[in-house]
């Protein structure tokens, strides 16, 4: 990221810039279809491989506009009264967790819970601390989330469904915040699996 090489690729002054020799190609991170710090290194990787086997920079840069994330990784849902809502519900751990708060640029309310597998909160205690204004909890045992964050995050409440958990986030977001479905946990307590838990939460956003 802040090195410059000869050959490769590198970021500077929200620019990314790639240089194989035979081609060069400047373009503004903002124009991303995928946001987020590891999907820029994602797309760098991709940029100099394109560059590389003979693709022109006008498609590299086509394809980086509008490349669709997978359903449930950072899928942005709708904007309602100036509320952002993402549905991550593929992060099933915490780590995944961390790269979806990492990637986050507005106030976030962040909706977490289910099935623990032994997460280690610890990890995003940081993240959480500099971005995260409320937790919705969203699991038939919140205890070990309320442990965690209790001291950092002054808002947290619980709820048993999507469509509560949306509409609690709803009530404690402003405009210009972000509601951030990243549960760090599997989804098998109240729903069939992790799609079935995104799609419940895209239904509830799209009924605000």
């Amino acid at each position: 990221m802040q090195q410059e090489p000869g050959k490769g690729a590198f970021m500077k002054n929200g620019q990314m810039n790639i240089n194989t020799g035979s081609e060069k190609l400047q373009m503004s991170i903002y124009d991303f279809a995928l946001k987020g710090i590891h999907n820029q290194y994602n797309t760098m990787a991709a940029g100099i491989a394109s560059a590389t086997v003979g693709i022109r920079k006008e498609k590299i840069r086509e394809a980086i506009q509008s490349f669709e994330a997978l359903e449930h990784r950072m899928e942005y849902v709708s904007t309602v009264r100036g509320v952002e809502f993402i549905n991550d519900s593929k992060a099933t751990n915490v780590n995944s967790t961390w790269y979806a708060l990492e990637s986050m640029d507005k106030p976030t309310i962040l909706i977490l819970g289910g099935v623990d597998k032994g997460n280690d909160y610890g990890l995003i205690r940081d993240l959480v601390k500099e971005k995260v204004k409320a937790i919705v909890c969203m699991g038939v045992d919140n205890r070990k989330i309320h442990d965690a964050f209790q001291h950092d995050v002054p808002l947290m409440v619980n709820t048993l469904s999507a469509e509560e958990a949306v509409k609690a986030a709803f009530h404690f977001a402003t405009k210009g915040d972000s509601v951030l479905l990243s549960p760090a946990c599997a989804s098998f307590d109240l729903f069939k699996n992790y799609e079935d838990r995104g799609r419940q939460f895209k239904e509830a956003v799209r009924d605000l």
